[in-house]
């Protein structure tokens, strides 16, 4: 029988308050406000916690574990990622797959941890001006994070879905590598997107979430923080609701604390910051915010890849990354996508009885990514998080023709894979593509595809931005200690914090980065009061 570390830790004690079951008003103090317990929020508790501190956690999505996970997309969607895993772009143009629960993103996504790499670290010391993130002073916080999180390369072979990609590019001599994978014995079972059911990701839901609430932690879920307000030039508290299926609790919920770390994400942490209407002369808060935006390739195969079974996201190349200089073309990671059901059926194109023969071909279908660097060129500016009119957040983002560039050699870079791998047809994900059955009909047809937004079908998982860290506050939002520049006693731990996109899957650099900020923090704070 699995064991279920989060039922177990919350019988014995631990401190977790269901924020949409309230039955009154609700006030608490702590020595810190972490709100969010996703890749930085998660980190952060701990560090503080294990500090001495006392920490309150302040998540809006629902506290799920393991018992819950069963492998059904129809369920974990809904539970666990944000606007139902249908979040978009202002325009409809992206879809931007989010964790809304416990432990955030890292609670559904696949595992694949890289650290930031060099030539990104350079753009931000030259370009952005940050002296303090170089490899060799963050090289120290990655190593506690991949010792913490039993980030590793992954020694057992990939599933046929991601083979294919290594054998294809290996056949076009093109250099392919193994993903390192944050899991500690695991079943290979290939739903990490759904939640893991067996504890074996090492996601902040049993890691640092549970090292905190051991340390004395309160986590409160199903609580959304509406606004952060001000008492001079500090936060005085934090303002929260409970929520739950769309359904805000009438009770009110207020959090005090000496210090406040907002760790709510690529948009949330934005949201949050316009929401409260907090200091801003240079409006900057939101602005900036990137995606790595990305393109998919299908192809049916002559024999079954079965690409739901096995571990999701195993092999990558940064072949076309690496060829092209940071101002040149937009360069792109080559992945491999777990091909689950529902997912491929919202971005395969087509309707009807087209749409029909795909589905019906989904254990033969391979499925290829191209995600593009996003934030490194002029002609790639990001997009700005704005609000609604109920106040919930959003990314306006469109693609400039720089990008569209990049996506349309993303398409054809992965069709000649595809097809040096032995596929029978490939299919770009477009809604005006045909069935391709050789390379050099491919080329031709991808040559003369319109790329414009709601044709091309773009995704991304990767949101990265809006609260750029800098020591100019004229375009940025925390100092290098991730300390906000108007805000007295607040600080920004998360993705958010990028001043470009990290050209690669964030969650490790989100992890060190998290880590060395909230050390520092601990130190400033001192012990509890």
């Amino acid at each position: 029988m699995i064991r279920d570390p989060i039922r177990e830790g919350i019988a014995s004690g631990w401190k977790a308050i269901d924020a949409a079951a309230l039955d009154r008003d609700l006030e608490l103090d702590a020595d810190v406000v972490v709100i969010g317990s996703g890749a930085g929020g998660g980190v952060t508790a701990e560090v503080l916690a294990d500090a001495g501190l006392k920490v309150v956690i302040a998540e809006e999505g629902p506290l799920r574990s393991s018992t819950d996970f069963n492998m059904r997309e129809r369920e974990a969607y809904p539970q666990l990622y944000q606007e139902t895993a249908g979040r978009q772009t202002k325009d409809k143009g992206i879809t931007i797959l989010q964790g809304r629960c416990v432990g955030g993103s890292t609670t559904v996504n696949w595992t694949s941890s890289f650290r930031t790499p060099s030539r990104t670290l350079a753009h931000w010391r030259d370009a952005h001006g940050l002296t303090t993130l170089d490899e060799a002073r963050l090289s120290p916080w990655f190593v506690k994070m991949e010792e913490r999180l039993a980030i590793a390369p992954w020694p057992v072979a990939p599933n046929e879905n991601n083979d294919l990609l290594r054998r294809g590019c290996e056949k076009l001599g093109i250099p392919s590598a193994a993903i390192a994978r944050n899991v500690k014995g695991c079943w290979n079972l290939g739903y990490c997107g759904m939640g893991c059911p067996t504890n074996a990701k090492q996601s902040m839901l049993v890691t640092t979430i549970p090292g905190a609430l051991a340390k004395g932690a309160t986590l409160i879920h199903q609580a959304r923080v509406e606004r952060l307000v001000m008492n001079g030039e500090r936060i005085d508290r934090a303002e929260a609701v409970g929520i739950a299926s769309g359904t805000v609790s009438p009770y009110r919920i207020r959090l005090r604390a000496r210090h406040f770390v907002l760790a709510a994400g690529g948009i949330g942490s934005a949201t949050v910051l316009l929401r409260s209407r907090l200091p801003d002369p240079n409006l900057t808060a939101g602005r900036r915010t990137f995606l790595h935006p990305t393109v998919v390739s299908g192809a049916l195969m002559p024999d079954e890849v079965k690409g739901h079974a096995g571990a999701p996201q195993t092999i990558y190349s940064d072949h076309f990354l690496d060829k092209v200089p940071l101002d040149g073309p937009a360069g792109f990671k080559l992945e491999a996508a777990p091909v689950h059901p529902i997912l491929a059926g919202i971005t395969l194109p087509g309707f009807g009885e087209a749409h029909a023969k795909w589905m019906t071909n989904l254990p033969r279908l391979h499925v290829a990514i191209a995600l593009l660097r996003d934030g490194f060129h002029p002609s790639s500016p990001g997009g700005r998080v704005v609000l609604r009119g109920d106040g919930s957040g959003e990314l306006d983002y469109a693609m400039g023709d720089y990008l569209w560039e990049g996506a349309r050699r993303g398409f054809l870079a992965m069709a000649e894979i595809q097809f040096a791998a032995g596929a029978k047809v490939v299919m770009p994900m477009h809604e005006e593509a045909e069935p391709l059955t050789s390379w050099q009909a491919a080329r031709a047809a991808i040559e003369a595809l319109p790329m414009r937004a709601l044709r091309t079908r773009v995704v991304s998982a990767h949101v990265m931005g809006g609260c750029a860290m800098g020591n100019d506050p004229r375009v940025s939002v925390v100092n290098e200690d991730g300390r906000h520049h108007q805000v007295e006693n607040l600080s920004i731990h998360d993705g958010s914090l990028f001043p470009t996109s990290v050209a690669a899957n964030p969650q490790l650099s989100i992890y060190a980065l998290a880590a060395r900020l909230s050390s520092g923090l601990a130190k400033q704070l001192g012990p509890r009061v």
